[in-house]
């Protein structure tokens, strides 16, 4: 029988699915009826999210929390929306996705070095897992493969892992708040740049206002909110596995929404990434506590992140 820390971490792990569930269906959205200019599609989408979570938290950041969270934009929010919006442009979404897969153990790596969290072997053996269904799945398509898209999404996933581990060390603020100012500062540093490269923002017609309506509010706003209040709660390890749902949503996606083909070899692969899901439950079936991974390392103690922060602001 499962104990009281163990239904909490479960309970934790459904309302992070929410975020990669959501985000795995960006690329057919992108794909389907977004115009094509990556930095206005991160600015149309990080500030609406932005001042939408800010009218409902009606806080701002104070002190380090103004460079933190603009340091976290571009990340987390702005930057990586250009990057995943030009991959998204570039690759065929199940290609997109399953590239994306490889974050779980990038994610267990930026934790090890930012937070000092040791990734469990069950994890990683998840993350391994979740590469090997990327390898079946990226070159078993029938898709063409654009090299720069690949490099585009290994790039977004390594910025976002860093920014991930990066709000976990930075927490202690309130959640909705301290996501607002990410999606606002991610989307304020991106506008000069879309304004400079792709010039005025481009014509929306309706079919592209509700691809944003929908990027904006459960693709972004939901859907970043669930993700930090997973990190928050979860080591990064199951975090990042959970993270697996987007490549299986943006799969299951393109073959119903967009017609892609997929290969008994993309099946197959597909099944690996589901076996790296459930590495995850394992380790939470065997009663870890969704705390016990969260440590900071400061010389030779571990310190509580959150404790931290709070402590250094009695100080000042």
């Amino acid at each position: 029988m499962e104990d009281n820390s163990s239904k909490g971490a479960w309970r934790w792990m459904l309302v992070t699915a929410i975020a990669p569930v959501a985000w795995g269906s960006t690329y057919v959205v992108t794909r389907a009826v977004l115009p094509a200019e990556p930095l206005w599609g991160a600015v149309i989408r990080a500030l609406p999210a932005g001042v939408l979570l800010l009218l409902l938290s009606r806080r701002r950041p104070r002190g380090a929390f103004w460079w933190r969270s603009a340091v976290l934009g571009v990340l987390n929010t702005g930057g990586f929306f250009a990057l995943v919006y030009a991959v998204a442009q570039r690759l065929p979404s199940g290609i997109a996705a399953t590239v994306m897969a490889a974050s779980p153990l990038v994610m267990m790596a930026a934790a090890r070095i930012v937070l000092g969290q040791r990734p469990r072997v069950v994890a990683l053996a998840g993350g391994v897992a979740g590469i090997a269904g990327v390898a079946l799945m990226l070159f078993g398509g029938d898709g063409t493969i654009d090299p720069v898209g690949v490099l585009l999404a290994v790039v977004a996933l390594v910025a976002s892992s860093t920014g991930f581990a990066l709000a976990t060390r930075w927490g202690g603020v309130d959640l909705v708040a301290s996501t607002s100012w990410q999606l606002l500062a991610g989307g304020l540093l991106m506008l000069p740049f879309a304004l400079v490269v792709e010039g005025a923002p481009p014509a929306l017609d309706a079919a592209a206002l509700l691809g944003f309506a929908y990027v904006t509010v459960i693709a972004t706003a939901l859907a970043y909110v669930a993700w930090f209040a997973g990190l928050r709660h979860l080591p990064a390890g199951p975090v990042g596995l959970v993270g697996l749902l987007n490549p299986v949503t943006g799969v299951v996606l393109g073959a119903i929404v967009a017609g892609e083909v997929l290969t008994l070899r993309q099946l197959l692969g597909l099944a690996i990434v589901l076996a790296g899901i459930a590495a995850g439950r394992v380790r939470l079936r065997a009663g870890q506590s969704p705390r016990d991974s969260r440590k900071l390392r400061v010389g030779a103690k571990k310190v509580d992140p959150v404790a931290a922060v709070e402590k250094s602001r009695i100080r000042s």
